[in-house]
């Protein structure tokens, strides 16, 4: 009886490993974008359902955003969201399968997914960050997600980092 256990409870562990996705594929890289008031998340943040924003400190964009110091954008930079359900939403820029600081998904506005311009692979940005086509998908590697929340204190109005 217990060997019967043992071998159901490995076949089950097997079969939800072969389903499950990789979000941790992109190298660990400091994360962190503040926004200090409302006026500057209006401005540079996502305003409603399927905004999107990049954010890559070492190309200044996006534009005129003033990054201070202790602020950092992950391995290859943040794609900010805003979700059908109007939730901000962060991710690592780097495909998860090219795994290059400088091969960075776009959003393909036609389908609203996110695409690796090197392997095809598209990404569900707008929920999950999950792939749904390509090596991406054959493989289970999702996009790096990233923690969007309100900051603490009255010197910040929102917060990402890792």
């Amino acid at each position: 009886m217990k060997a019967a256990l043992a071998a159901a409870l490995i076949v089950a562990t097997l079969s939800s490993a072969c389903s499950s996705v990789d979000d941790e594929r992109i190298p660990s890289a400091s994360v962190r974008i503040e926004f200090a008031t409302i006026g500057e998340w209006q401005a540079y943040g996502v305003a409603g359902a399927l905004d999107y924003r990049r954010f890559i400190k070492s190309e200044k964009q996006p534009e005129g955003f003033a990054y201070t110091a202790a602020e950092a954008t992950g391995f290859g930079g943040v794609l900010l969201v805003c979700s059908f359900d109007n939730n901000p939403l962060a991710y690592d820029l780097s495909c998860p399968v090219e795994i290059n600081k400088n091969t960075r998904v776009y959003i393909d506005t036609e389908f609203n997914i996110a695409r690796c311009p090197v392997c095809q692979s598209t990404f569900d940005v707008y929920r999950t960050g999950a792939p749904l086509s390509g090596i991406a998908a054959d493989k289970g590697y999702a996009l790096t997600r990233y923690r969007v929340a309100p900051g603490s204190g009255s010197l910040s109005y929102m917060l990402i980092s890792h």
